[in-house]
Formats: C-alpha cells, structure tokens, sequence
C-alpha cells in the first residue's frame, strides 16, 4: 500500500486519526527530545489551521501544521515516527505545505541542525540563532511568491 498524504482542518480529522497525529508530535518533541513544553498550544484550533498527514499502512508516519498569522503564514509541528526518517515523508508534507502557503510570505522556526533541509523549499535564515527548549533553532523565511 502506498504512502498517502492529507490535508484538512482540525473538526474535519477522525479522532483516531488526530490521535495519532497528536501522539507522533509528542514522541518526538517531548518524549525524544525531552522537551517539556505544553504540545498543545490551542494553535490547531484556530480557524485557518490545517493539518497534513502521511499514513503508510494506517499509520501517521509524519505530519506538519500550517498556520494563518495575519496575512503571513507559519508552517510548524514537522515531526516524522523514528521508524519513517529517510522515506521522504516530511519532505512530501513539506512540499503540501509550501503549496497552500503559495501567495504568503511564510515563516518557521527550524532546528539549527535542520536549517539545509529547509533551505530545500526555499526558506532562508530571517535572523539570529535562538535557545529553545535547549534546542539550537534558527528562524527561516520564503517570500510570497
């Protein structure tokens, strides 16, 4: 069965389905990365939002958020299950993701070490290094196009 990829707004999501995505987004951010912070920030809820999704086999293998901030947007919550990395997953999502921001100068906050994949979909660095979560992160900007 092939890798499918979904898009859709949080009251559209079947409750197995978002709870999966909610349990990948805390295995690896807080549960990996011993980051302690509250995953559910109440940003899904916010009209606008959409939520994508790789599934391989009836797993969430990998997902991203999109955000509305004003006229801009945000793109976010990039996390791939451990047992996925290197199939491509995220990079498809992110593609998704770049698409539906088309238009909008979009913005992200991405680990320092993942700065060159990012680079990918063309976000550039937008200012200076910053700690969070004891986590080296860069801020990152794509023109509107």
């Amino acid at each position: 069965m092939p890798v499918t990829l979904h898009e859709s707004d949080l009251a559209s999501i079947d409750p197995v389905t978002l709870y999966a995505i909610l349990r990948l987004r805390v295995d690896v951010f807080v549960v990996e990365q011993e980051c302690a912070y509250p995953e559910l920030d109440g940003r899904d809820t916010e009209p606008g939002t959409v939520l994508l999704w790789a599934e391989d086999e009836g797993s969430v293998t990998a997902t991203v958020r999109v955000l509305t901030d004003g006229q801009d947007r945000r793109i976010g919550r990039v996390a791939t299950a451990l047992s996925a990395r290197g199939a491509g997953h995220a990079g498809r999502l992110m593609e998704q993701a770049v698409e539906l921001c088309e238009g909008h100068l979009t913005r992200l906050d991405a680990q320092a070490r993942l700065e060159g994949w990012y680079g990918r979909y063309g976000f550039v660095r937008s200012g200076d290094d910053f700690l969070e979560d004891d986590i080296l992160h860069v801020p990152m900007s794509r023109p509107s196009s």
